[in-house]
């Protein structure tokens, strides 16, 4: 396990820089994301043709009216199926009746930042909030088990 998780976090710090040198070239970022993502789907498809021809359970799993219904399923389970196709910023915009990302103003977007900014502010200040309360229960905690018959605390 442990050289598993070894591999994991290197992966994960790579990916780190990665992605944080490839961000300073957006364009050079897509061309290769979208190379990586279109090759991706072709090893996928070219996969799943390969075992429809072998036959037997995987040719008629890989049939595709078969494999639609079971794929459906799967990224309903899971979640994906509407926020993978019409996604999440533009399912919750619709329902709230916002303007979609594109259509915003400038001056819109640079308000939404302001409030998120504000929201994350508050949020901060509340966790230390939570964590002096929560430091103050855990010594009221110690101090009452810590208690002697006296009713004196010991220390």
């Amino acid at each position: 396990m442990n050289t598993i998780r070894k591999i994991i976090l290197f992966f994960d710090k790579f990916e780190d820089k990665v992605r944080g040198h490839l961000s300073r070239y957006p364009i050079l970022y897509t061309i290769i994301g979208g190379v990586a993502v279109v090759l991706f789907w072709r090893g996928v498809w070219h996969t799943a043709d390969i075992l429809q021809q072998q036959g037997g359970f995987l040719g008629w799993f890989f049939y595709e009216p078969v494999n639609l219904v079971f794929t459906i399923i799967v990224l309903l389970m899971t979640g994906l199926f509407v926020s993978y196709f019409i996604g999440d910023a533009i399912l919750v915009s619709g329902l709230k009746g916002q303007k979609k990302q594109a259509d915003k103003t400038a001056k819109e977007v640079s308000e939404e930042e302001i409030e998120l900014g504000q929201i994350r502010s508050t949020i901060r200040e509340m966790k230390k909030e939570v964590d002096e309360i929560k430091e103050v229960v855990e010594h009221e905690h110690v101090v009452h088990h810590h208690q002697g018959d006296g009713g004196e605390v010991k220390k």
